[in-house]
């Protein structure tokens, strides 16, 4: 039962920030309940000119995912956060290792992971989250937290909360820190003052949009995720194979429009992540694993990644693609795996494994 308004013990908003600062979680703002009605725009427009590719998310129903009184009616303020993923122990060395050298001595055959998805940042987020919506409760508030939720566009709300600007990849920056942030929000009928959004810091600057390996964004702020390796590798079915070779190394997500933004790169590591004592850290993946694994044991160790109908074989897929990429002739394991696929009896594994069979023929390795 809800607290009647003359019952309710106003929150302030310096008690949200202590909260949030104990979960590592030290960018917060407030943006108004009203309709996102430029990021609604956005969407539609973009559905409608294909650039979501199958992605749902978000586009599903912008209708709700562009007004935070869906979620809770008669709020009067969200509460935006951003919290860090920014690893303080990351090396570049370590996010981009050399391409493997054909030596004598096998080494694991590894796919990269994008920064924010190495732990789970967004159960972080959520934790801090959760903490602060459970304080507006219990002062008689209603609170809903969304986090990787397609019932807002956590940028935009974000952006209308003050917490950065959009980068020309479509990433928020965050003033003086960059764009390796997870968001996330609180909807409540609490009331507090709305921030001032950040003025556009990118300038002239177009590196994102030339650094992008595939041609993704097409014009500034702008994303075709038919191109776009982070969803590629995501989405089910055949990976397009005129991406396949740009795939290079990468098992999930992409960092390249980020790592050549300056604010980014050079800001980032004023921010480091705080990331609880013995987490484990998932910047590479043994490939070998998704061939000797049952699919209930990849979901176990990877069900936190977002895959298509929650099916390993779109992570086999993209490993093959790796293979064909990255094996060398010390990996000799590999023949035998790509003829086993190759002649297997899922015509999707098949193609991509005859795939990589004839790109290691082409860089000179035998299979």
């Amino acid at each position: 039962m809800e607290a009647s308004p003359e019952t309710r013990v106003q929150v302030a908003f310096s008690e949200i920030a202590e909260i949030a600062a104990t979960h590592g979680i030290n960018d917060l703002g407030i943006a108004p309940p009203s309709i996102m009605q430029r990021a609604r725009t956005a969407l539609i427009e973009r559905k409608a000119q294909g650039l979501h590719s199958t992605m749902q998310f978000t586009y599903r129903n912008p209708e709700r995912s562009t007004d935070p009184l869906r979620t809770v009616p008669h709020a009067r303020s969200v509460i935006v956060a951003a919290r860090s993923y920014q690893l303080p122990d990351f090396e570049a060395a370590e996010q981009h290792p050399p391409m493997r050298e054909d030596t004598a001595e096998p080494t694991p055959l590894l796919g990269r992971v994008a920064r924010y998805a190495q732990i789970d940042h967004y159960a972080l987020l959520t934790a801090g989250l959760q903490e602060i919506a459970s304080r507006l409760k219990a002062a008689g508030y209603r609170a809903v937290v969304l986090c990787d939720d397609n019932a807002i566009v956590d940028r935009e709300i974000a952006y209308l909360g003050g917490l950065g600007w959009f980068g020309k990849n479509a990433n928020l920056l965050v003033p003086g820190a960059g764009s390796y942030f997870v968001l996330g929000c609180i909807i409540t009928d609490a009331e507090y003052p709305v921030s001032t959004p950040v003025a556009d810091g990118c300038g002239g600057c177009v590196r994102c949009l030339d650094s992008c390996p595939t041609g993704a964004i097409p014009a500034p702020g702008v994303i075709d995720a038919n191109r776009c390796l982070a969803w590629l590798v995501q989405q089910g079915g055949t990976f397009p194979e005129e991406f396949r070779v740009a795939l290079g190394d990468r098992m999930y997500g992409c960092d390249d429009c980020q790592e050549s933004c300056p604010p980014t790169v050079r800001f980032s590591r004023r921010r480091p992540a705080e990331v609880p004592e013995n987490t484990p850290v998932m910047a590479q993946v043994d490939l070998r694993e998704f061939f000797t694994s049952s699919d209930a044991d990849l979901l176990s160790r990877y069900g936190r990644w977002y895959v298509a109908d929650r099916d390993p074989r779109w992570w086999r897929r993209n490993a093959l693609i790796i293979i064909g990429n990255t094996a060398t002739a010390a990996d000799h394991w590999v023949p035998d795996l790509l003829r086993e696929y190759a002649s297997g009896d899922d015509p999707i594994l098949a193609e991509h494994a005859q795939w990589a069979m004839s790109r290691l023929s082409d860089r000179g390795v035998q299979v």
